[in-house]
């Protein structure tokens, strides 16, 4: 399995569902919260070239947006790695 790591925030409901997706597929994952994590926050931005979470790198492919605009690309990403 590639390193995955997801980006979230507090009380977010798509970095919520991101993370129950990858529990659900087995896929083990770092979490950074980057609300109070600057150094988390710049390696979001510099990954992703975006402010908002979440957003999910898995090996060397980058989500970001709604979790439903995520979801199709983790689930090929992780399949890939199958």
């Amino acid at each position: 399995m590639p390193d995955i790591t997801v980006y979230t925030v507090p009380n977010c409901a798509d970095c919520e569902a991101v993370k129950r997706l990858l529990k659900s597929k087995g896929a083990a994952f770092t979490e950074k919260n980057v609300r109070g994590d600057p150094a988390a926050l710049a390696e979001m931005q510099a990954k992703a070239n975006v402010r908002i979470a979440p957003v999910t790198v898995i090996g060397g492919q980058v989500f970001y947006g709604f979790f439903d605009d995520q979801r199709p690309g983790i689930l090929a990403a992780l399949a890939e790695e199958r």
